[in-house]
């Protein structure tokens, strides 16, 4: 799914913080000298990290930008800015992957992370997304620990004409992750989506609990498990990369579903994932509405961080 236009004008609201310290800060540096000299390099440089787009990344993207200056000789301040829009596209570009859908079958996803990421709600917003293209949806409330979770899902569930398959709250997550796979098989469904409990990466015995989430579906599905998103909030910044790699360590993760870049001044982080993990980007949201969770498309992102 492309991005439509008002998405792209969604997606600059929500990059405004972001934009307001980065790119203003990128045109007063280019605009501030007569010519590129170390100065400028410092300036853009200092700018990057502080959008949190991490150091190694920072470093990867100016030293590329060095060599294409020293080789191209942009004419003026708005051609440098081209080839940074260029180099940040570069590091982009190859994490932009859609969802993994099949056209038959059953598409089988199970959906990771910490409390407070939005991961609940991602769930639900892709149980409507897919209710909304036709599909049959199974839907696995295996969020046990919250009673809040199983009840926000069975509500996205009559909203989108999901199916919701849950157990009461403290019931073992496995369990309800092999229930919900069993009805999606018997239904005969298209997309059978499974929440998890939110957990934080360093608690090592609910780490083990997903393992055996993801080892039961892995059974029961004989091995065909579409993704493994790890749902990361764009406000926690640097931490983000620590939490993917924990979960990555616990499962085998097949891409990042980025929530909240609306509320951070620090949209970087998206080109920091890319750069330091090479995680698949699937999904970023800039919103509350069901529409605001959307395909990752790189060129929309560099466009609304600069425009």
């Amino acid at each position: 799914m492309a991005f439509g236009g008002g998405f792209l004008q969604r997606l600059r609201e929500g990059l405004a913080r972001t934009r307001a310290g980065f790119a203003e800060r990128v045109d007063a540096i280019l605009g501030g000298h007569g010519r590129i000299d170390e100065e400028v390099y410092e300036g853009l440089e200092e700018a990057l990290i502080q959008a949190d787009t991490g150091v190694a990344t920072t470093m990867r993207i100016m030293d590329a930008l060095r060599e294409r200056v020293r080789t191209e000789h942009p004419r003026d301040a708005a051609g440098v800015k081209a080839l940074l829009q260029q180099e940040i596209l570069s590091v982009l570009k190859p994490v932009a992957k859609p969802l993994a859908v099949k056209p038959a079958g059953l598409t089988a996803m199970l959906i990771v992370g910490v409390n407070g990421a939005g991961k609940t709600t991602t769930v639900g917003k892709l149980a409507y997304r897919f209710r909304q293209a036709g599909k049959r949806v199974v839907v696995g409330a295996a969020d046990t620990f919250r009673a809040a979770a199983i009840e926000q899902l069975q509500a996205w569930g009559e909203r989108s004409g999901a199916t919701v398959i849950a157990h009461q709250a403290g019931a073992d997550p496995a369990a309800v992750a092999f229930d919900a796979a069993q009805a999606a098989i018997a239904r005969d469904a298209d997309v059978l989506l499974v929440d998890t409990a939110g957990r934080l990466q360093t608690r090592t015995n609910l780490m083990e609990e997903l393992k055996k989430v993801h080892r039961v579906l892995k059974e029961r599905l004989e091995g065909d498990l579409s993704e493994v998103l790890l749902v990361l909030d764009a406000t926690t910044g640097q931490n983000g990369i620590s939490q993917a790699r924990l979960f990555g360590q616990a499962v085998p993760l097949t891409g990042i579903v980025l929530t909240k870049l609306d509320g951070t001044a620090k949209g970087g982080i998206v080109i920091a994932i890319a750069g330091e993990l090479g995680l698949p980007v699937k999904l970023v949201g800039v919103g509350e509405g069901v529409d605001d969770l959307q395909d990752f498309d790189p060129d929309a992102f560099v466009r609304a961080l600069f425009s």
